[in-house]
């Protein structure tokens, strides 16, 4: 479910919005009756990165710096 307030009663009634947020609604902020914010449920990402779980993997050759074959006749 969406709902629209006007300025003034998201910053009357913040605690509340962020409450209805929370239990899975959008807020839509309006500023003389025109859209220009939502306030929506942030998603929890799927795992946290590890660094360094490709280790291993990834083979640098050791001129991965050196002059490109295309370059060579500048």
């Amino acid at each position: 479910m969406t709902i629209q307030v006007n300025i003034h009663e998201a910053k009357t009634h913040l605690s509340e919005l962020l409450q209805r947020v929370m239990n899975g609604e959008e807020v839509i902020i309006a500023k003389a009756g025109k859209p220009v914010a939502r306030l929506a449920r942030i998603q929890p990402g799927s795992q946290p990165r590890t660094p360094g779980n490709d280790a291993g993997r990834v083979v640098v050759a050791p001129d991965f710096d050196g002059p490109l074959e295309e370059f060579e006749e500048l």
